[in-house]
């Protein structure tokens, strides 16, 4: 009997998987924390065998060199991927067993990159699981624009022509089971659902009901912005990450905070943004821990730039850690944890800055409006950090618009005022304003959900100003 385990990482989006039999197990395309990997496999009472990619990651750092490494498993890696680390190269139809009567087959789905292998766990000859990791993902596909602009049209078309190839291979109840989809910015929609077949995909994945010409099209045209960090990951996975240290940062005291403060450094505060709002430390950002915490502190910090984490307990300063590893964000220069006002030194004082929804953007400029304080007719700067297809939906009139993995090089073009910033619930924002507040701006946090600007009357036809 086989088994199939899920391994979620909800902060990037993805998910990892260890598949087997009573024996011996496969781990497909595992984080660079394998020790979740290992738990896992010690649950079930199975060694690791071995350790599969399906590709060269883009959006996170791998574990696979390690996992392969400690536990003494097989380390399959497309043969058409270059590495720089000793594996075994797979190509499309080659079969490796897993346990007796279980069986894992490759079959080569170009299109997330000109390498990307999907593996079909077969048992005692059925096929029963597809891992099609950047390929078909559930609602959509993996993007084709993260390894060449010039391949961008060559691997969108072989994305349609792969999504085929399983379709036409695997029968209706086959599981689909991808790497991304779940939020990633490796996928390239918004997609839908946690769980889906063979079958499923072929009634609603636009790749398997849509022409090639018209697929291609429509897919380019969705495509977002690429994270920044992303140039860094496919490079450091060619090379073969080296193991992580998840052990404590050293613990920082209110002069070090301050210290390295003023060098330049980052230092980040992973508490809810209603209590960063409250009082915080001047200077510092506010990255919720508990919202996608790696895909946002690595987008938009300098690469390389130390890093110094703020938190309630120990415990987030080290799930923090956990999230952050699996970007390449290895080692936080320090950290300190409790009452943030121990993060200030003696004679200084927390910081803070007021948070509001729509229906108090639009109370505000009603009142400048009518002659309140600014004068009639001034208004409130609305900075909106969203992303350009999101704005595209719909945006509070006169709003200016950056989205924030751009905010950090536009400061300069925020108009002068107070800056009223949202986003579409509150996260993003929360970053903006810290961004906005550490460079010395006055700032209000919009923490509300964006259906609430229509809702206050703030959206309408004029919705862009100082794009």
């Amino acid at each position: 009997m086989f088994f199939v385990d899920t391994l979620e990482f909800e902060g990037l989006g993805n998910r990892s998987y260890l598949a087997g039999g009573p024996d011996a197990a496969v781990a497909v395309d595992p984080p660079r924390d394998i020790d979740r990997v290992i738990a896992a496999a010690a649950r079930r009472g199975v060694r690791i065998a071995h350790v599969v990619e399906t590709h060269l990651h883009n959006d996170y750092v791998t574990g696979g060199l390690e996992l392969a490494r400690v536990s003494g498993a097989h380390y399959l890696v497309p043969a058409a991927a270059s590495v720089s680390f000793a594996r075994t190269p797979v190509s499309d139809g080659d079969t490796v067993q897993v346990d007796e009567g279980l069986t894992l087959r490759a079959v080569a789905t170009p299109g997330h990159t000109p390498h990307h292998t999907s593996y079909v766990l077969v048992d005692q000859g059925r096929d029963v699981a597809a891992f099609t990791g950047g390929s078909l993902l559930i609602g959509g596909v993996g993007r084709p624009d993260l390894v060449e602009p010039r391949l961008t049209v060559e691997l969108a078309r072989a994305q349609h022509a792969s999504a085929h190839r399983l379709a036409d291979t695997l029968a209706d109840d086959v599981p689909v089971l991808p790497t991304h989809g779940f939020g990633s910015f490796c996928s390239s929609g918004p997609g839908g659902g946690s769980a889906s077949t063979i079958g499923t995909e072929r009634l609603v994945n636009a790749a398997l009901t849509q022409d090639a010409d018209t697929f291609v099209a429509e897919l380019l045209a969705a495509l977002e912005d690429v994270p920044a960090y992303y140039a860094h990951m496919g490079p450091a996975n060619a090379a073969g990450p080296a193991p992580v240290d998840l052990t404590p940062p050293r613990p920082a005291d209110a002069d070090e905070i301050a210290a390295r403060l003023a060098a330049g450094e980052w230092v980040v505060d992973l508490r809810g943004r209603v209590a960063f709002a409250r009082g915080h430390v001047a200077g510092t950002l506010n990255f919720e821990g508990d919202g996608q915490l790696a895909t946002y502190l690595a987008w938009l910090i300098p690469w390389g730039k130390p890093v110094t984490l703020l938190a309630e307990t120990p415990e987030q300063i080290a799930a923090a850690q956990r999230e952050l590893v699996r970007v390449g964000v290895d080692r936080p220069a320090a950290a300190a944890t409790g009452d943030p006002r121990t993060w200030v030194r003696e004679g200084d004082s927390l910081t803070a800055f007021p948070r509001a929804t729509f229906a108090e953007l639009a109370a505000a400029r009603a009142e400048l409006a009518a002659g309140g304080v600014g004068g009639a007719g001034a208004d409130p700067v609305v900075l909106d950090v969203r992303r350009d297809s999101e704005r595209a939906a719909g945006a509070v009139t006169g709003s200016v618009h950056i989205p924030l993995h751009e905010l950090r090089g536009r400061l300069a073009e925020v108009p002068p005022g107070v800056v009223w910033v949202h986003c579409a619930g509150g996260m993003r924002a929360a970053i903006a304003a810290s961004l906005l507040d550490a460079a010395g701006r006055t700032v209000v946090a919009v923490d509300d959900g964006f259906d609430a600007a229509a809702r206050a009357s703030l959206t309408g036809t004029d919705a862009s100003r100082g794009e």
